[in-house]
């Protein structure tokens, strides 16, 4: 004999709650055939977004961070018990990660700063990370030293997924033709053997116009159809 429990379970008209398997499936990208043919789905979304070279988020990681296996191995070889968090390379750096350094500044007669001389000797501050900033002049102390040319940046040192879509994206965007239905061809020519030119006409008639359209829309409509579009 069962217990007194499962015998009310069994006459609980309660259904049971069945949890979908929705998260359990495996997300196979659909926008993009470049991302899709490169996708391994024994990785999660942000694995395989930084193997590509992109960011799966414009934001900055508020909490913790996945470690990666060379990561887990850096620490265990040397010993500590925190792995280098990986920088995200959109992220703003904050305040106290900040290079504070001493500058010379020149003013004109009236208190207004003209120019900044920097220590060309100290390492310039870059709290966004920007790749030009190295490469900017410092011709303020020194007009005469040779300032070193930028040739571009290296596009052989990205993934190949990045200039696959990069040059995807450059492409022109080819406009279809739209070809119009059996159905939307006929209703026209109703609207044009009752009414003619008269397109004030067409869209206030509520028989033939049920679903309201405008007298603008339907004379380009009428034009696509006599070919006068």
């Amino acid at each position: 004999m069962g217990s007194v429990l499962q015998k009310k379970k069994r006459r609980s008209g309660r259904a049971k709650v069945k949890m979908p398997n929705r998260p359990k499936k495996l997300l196979n990208p659909l926008g993009n055939d470049i991302i899709a043919k490169n996708w391994n789905k024994k990785e999660t979304l942000t694995q395989n977004y930084r193997r590509l070279g992109l960011t799966a988020r414009l934001k900055a990681a508020t909490g913790g961070t996945e470690k990666t296996l060379s990561q887990l191995e850096q620490s265990r070889g040397n010993g500590s018990t925190k792995a280098a968090a990986q920088r995200d390379p959109f992220a703003i750096a904050t305040t106290e990660e900040a290079v504070f350094e001493e500058a010379r500044v020149e003013r004109d007669e009236n208190g207004k700063i003209i120019k900044i001389h920097y220590n060309s000797s100290s390492k310039r501050s870059n709290p966004l990370n920007d790749p030009l900033n190295a490469l900017e002049s410092d011709g303020e102390d020194n007009d005469d030293n040779e300032t070193e040319e930028w040739g571009g940046i290296d596009d052989e040192s990205r993934p190949e997924v990045i200039r696959l879509l990069e040059k995807e994206a450059a492409l022109p965007e080819v406009k279809k033709p739209r070809h119009m239905s059996q159905q939307e061809r006929e209703w026209l020519e109703r609207l044009v053997a009752k009414h003619g030119d008269d397109y004030e006409a067409m869209a206030r008639d509520r028989r033939l116009n049920p679903m309201q359209q405008t007298r603008g829309d339907i004379a380009r409509r009428v034009k696509r159809l006599t070919g006068k579009a």
